[in-house]
């Protein structure tokens, strides 16, 4: 669907559907030689008598060169404007980068502080309690213990009274800690 058009712009269609008509009506020289009449819109200014349309010469030399010297200045700054334009896309590129980096980096934070708190989270006592304990008795509790805080604790023991206490776990809980103590363990950023 077409929207209506405004006063204005139908006013704009009528005159330029009334120049094309009288364009047209003057190309053709009237019907068959009849002078041709012409309406004049209200607030037109009345047509002109035609003119006879003549060939310019060709341009010269000096013309061409005077018309490229006119428009270096033009052409220059509009090089000027589009590398400009290129400099602003190629800025907003390096932006989005740094925006990624910089979402990394904190991400980097946050896994490293996840790390301090996980080796936090086992405080002395209570890693004594379960050196304290007996191995399997300790490797019965840890396995319902949060996998996080077992690993922690078992980090914070004896080597080998952690090595009897896995030996006593069920293998999957065993091997889901030994993944999560290699993992704090680790020194360099796996990424």
């Amino acid at each position: 669907m077409i929207p209506p058009l405004s006063p204005h712009e139908r006013r704009r269609a009528t005159l330029f559907a009334a120049a094309v008509l009288t364009a047209m009506s003057a190309a053709s020289g009237g019907a068959h030689g009849e002078d041709v009449v012409r309406q004049v819109l209200p607030g037109a200014q009345p047509a002109a008598a035609p003119q006879q349309l003549t060939r310019e010469k060709a341009p010269d030399q000096s013309e061409i060169e005077r018309f490229c010297s006119n428009i270096a200045d033009a052409a220059r700054d509009r090089r000027y404007a589009l590398q400009a334009e290129e400099l602003k896309q190629l800025q907003a590129g390096i932006d989005e980068r740094m925006k990624a980096l910089d979402a990394k980096k904190a991400e980097y934070e946050t896994w490293l502080k996840r790390r301090e708190v996980f080796l936090a989270r086992a405080e002395d006592g209570v890693v004594k309690i379960y050196a304290g304990m007996k191995p399997d008795a300790a490797a019965e509790r840890l396995a319902i213990v949060n996998a996080d805080l077992a690993a922690a604790i078992l980090m914070k023991l004896d080597p080998r009274k952690a090595s009897v206490i896995l030996n006593e776990m069920d293998q999957k809980a065993a091997a889901t800690l030994t993944g999560i103590m290699a993992s704090a363990a680790r020194r360099v950023d796996p990424s």
